[in-house]
């Protein structure tokens, strides 16, 4: 499985969006468009970055009955993003029907995995606002099982939890870390955070990275000593 640095778009709309993209001359870049841009651009948004040559994570953490969820999948298939996700806690036949959405006639699909826990999560707000009695990791790796059962290809999870999941499901399952800063940074509303070189050195898949990019003086040195400190 190879390594990547996927940059957090987080932007409110296309303006925004392309600006900081025309910083990145003749790069391809692994861009995450979540709820917030996407709900604001709708579709076209995606068929613009790809038209430029970027991978896209479509991040739009589906989780609603299985019906709903395959039909949301069957129409987001057409958009030929590089990978999209869902909840776990949606149950394993909710996963599942997500997976015959998204897969095209040919039988090809882009990679599909599932949110276990919101790294903005810490185990005290789970425990006593969700009422799960159990840990954190518990349910993290209970989630991620779930996931591989339901035929997904991995998951967004804490880089403190990657090893935990790769022990658990396999070396091959794919796990995608937000909540990556670099040491100097503050680290805004996320809980379970570390650095893209401790990252690597945990194995993690994919990393997820916004504002230590994209609120930078320079996004482009910050997006490539991302990846020399992740990746080579």
């Amino acid at each position: 499985m190879g390594k990547g640095v996927i940059i957090a778009c987080d932007f409110k709309d296309k303006e925004e969006t392309f600006n900081f993209l025309d910083k990145f001359r003749n790069q391809q870049l692994f861009l995450k468009i979540g709820m917030e841009l996407f709900y604001s651009e709708g579709p076209e948004i995606v068929r613009e970055i790809k038209k430029r040559g970027h991978k896209i994570f479509l991040d739009l953490k589906l989780h609603d009955i299985p019906n709903t969820v395959e039909k949301a999948m069957k129409s987001l298939s057409n958009l030929n993003v590089d990978m999209t996700n869902v909840h776990s806690a949606g149950t394993i036949e909710m996963m599942k029907a997500g997976i015959r959405g998204l897969t095209k006639e040919n039988e090809e699909r882009p990679i599909l995995i599932a949110v276990t826990q919101l790294t903005s999560t810490s185990e005290e707000r789970m425990q006593n606002e969700l009422l799960i009695e159990r840990s954190i990791e518990d349910v993290v790796m209970k989630y991620a099982e779930h996931a591989k059962e339901a035929g997904l290809d991995g998951v967004v999870c804490s880089p403190l939890e990657v090893q935990a999941v790769k022990k658990k499901c396999g070396e091959n399952f794919i796990t995608v870390t937000p909540g990556i800063r670099f040491k100097e940074d503050d680290k805004g509303d996320q809980v379970r955070i570390t650095t893209p070189k401790k990252a690597k050195e945990l194995g993690a898949d994919y990393i997820v990275v916004g504002r230590p990019i994209t609120k930078a003086e320079n996004p482009v040195e910050a997006y490539e000593k991302c990846v020399e400190d992740f990746i080579e």
